[in-house]
C-alpha cells in the first residue's frame, strides 16, 4: 500500500471482532505477552501521573499500565473493544475507557500527559493523518514526558503503512529526543522524552 491510502474505518475493527473477541491473540500468545513485558520495561519511570493509551484493543497493555499511573485514560474505535478493555480494568477506579475516533477526537488535557503510548496503531492512519496524530501527540506531551511506540514490522495488506515508515516519521519529529530503540524482526519498540536533553534512568536516580 502506499502511503496516500486512507485511514482505516470501523468497518475493518468491526469486521476483525465480529470474528473474534481477541483478533490478535492479545491474551493467547507468548509473542503478546512477551512484546508487552518488554514495552512495560521500556518505560523509564516507575509511575506517570497521567497517561494517555492510543488504541488500546481489548485491554491487555491497559491493564498492565493501570497500576503505574495515577490516572490513565485509553481509548478504542471500536465499541466491542472498549467494553472489553473497561471489563479488564474495572478493578482500577482511576483508569478511564472511552471510545474515541482518533485523530478528530484527540482529547484536550490541561497540562499535558507525562505519558501516551502508540502501540500497534500508527499504521492504521492514512494520507495526512499520520501527521496528525504525530503533532497532537507531541504537543499533548508534557515537557520530559514519554511517548512509547511500538509496532509490528511485518507488511499487512490492509494497513495504509507499515510499521518501519511510521517509525522513520517518529524519529524525524521536531521536540523529541529517543531515549530507548529496540528492534527485532518482528517489532520496533522506541521510547521519546518529550525535549531536546533526554537523561537516562541512572541520570534520574542519581546513580552517573
Amino acid at each position: 500500500m502506499t502511503a496516500e491510502a486512507s485511514t482505516l474505518g470501523p468497518e475493518y475493527f468491526e469486521r476483525m471482532y465480529s470474528a473474534s473477541p481477541d483478533p490478535w491473540g492479545f491474551t493467547s500468545r507468548w509473542y503478546e505477552e512477551r512484546k508487552y513485558a518488554v514495552s512495560a520495561a521500556m518505560l523509564p519511570s516507575r509511575r506517570y501521573r497521567d497517561a494517555f493509551e492510543v488504541g488500546c484493543s481489548i485491554g491487555v497493555f491497559t491493564a498492565m499500565l493501570a497500576p503505574r499511573c495515577d490516572r490513565l485514560l485509553a481509548c478504542d474505535l471500536s465499541p466491542v473493544a472498549v467494553a472489553a478493555a473497561a471489563e479488564r480494568t474495572a478493578g482500577h477506579p482511576r483508569t478511564r475507557v472511552e471510545r474515541r475516533t482518533l485523530p478528530g477526537d484527540w482529547p484536550r488535557h490541561e497540562g499535558g500527559f507525562d505519558l501516551i503510548v502508540l502501540s500497534e496503531v500508527l499504521y492504521y492512519f492514512g494520507g495526512e493523518d499520520l501527521d496528525r496524530m504525530l503533532d497532537l501527540a507531541t504537543a499533548a506531551l508534557s515537557p520530559g514526558g514519554t511517548l512509547l511506540a511500538v509496532h509490528w514490522r511485518h507488511p499487512v495488506a490492509e494497513y495504509p503503512r507499515g510499521g518501519e515508515e511510521v517509525h522513520r516519521a517518529l524519529a524525524g519529529r521536531t521536540g523529541l529526543t529517543r531515549l530507548v530503540d529496540h528492534r527485532e524482526p518482528d517489532f520496533l519498540a522506541e521510547v521519546y522524552l518529550r525535549g531536546s536533553a533526554a537523561p537516562s534512568v541512572a541520570e534520574t536516580e542519581g546513580l552517573v
